[in-house]
């Protein structure tokens, strides 16, 4: 992915209260459920750092974010790194009510250029894993069992 690239953007209304999906989006126990599992502290809070290694086939990816915005309850802004690899986004959720709903809009920009080798780091792959993690996990999450 390069900074030249058009953001990557994915948006979703969810059958859900803006709270839940605020909630969904930076409680570690709630991301773990549809984001990634291996998530073990987040805050929104401006600065908060945290760290924690993904696993695709015999490679291991360190992730590294940095929350860089937060509007409480409504948006939440953060680097994403993997350290080792060259390369920074920043990712950013913004979170609206919309008539006894919510919509979420995910923003992925490149601010420095990813490695071009990787798979992993190909637009492509950003493009689908990000509307397979708003469009579909998430949605799953906040419409499954027990949800309403």
């Amino acid at each position: 992915m390069k900074k030249t690239e058009n953001p990557i953007v994915v948006q979703q209304t969810y059958d859900a209260s803006s709270e839940d999906v605020w909630k969904a989006i930076t409680n570690p126990d709630e991301m773990q459920q549809w984001y990634f599992k291996e998530i073990s502290s987040f805050e929104p809070k401006v600065g908060f750092e945290t760290q924690f290694n993904v696993q695709v086939q015999d490679r291991i990816f360190p992730h590294s974010w940095k929350v860089t915005e937060v509007i409480p309850a409504k948006k939440v802004a953060y680097e994403w790194r993997y350290k080792g690899y060259s390369g920074t986004a920043l990712v950013s959720f913004k979170v609206a009510e919309k008539a006894n709903k919510s919509e979420l809009a995910l923003r992925f920009e490149v601010i420095e250029d990813f490695e071009e080798d990787i798979p992993e780091f190909k637009r492509e792959s950003a493009v689908q894993g990000w509307g397979y993690f708003i469009q579909e996990a998430l949605k799953n999450h906040l419409d499954g069992p027990g949800n309403s």
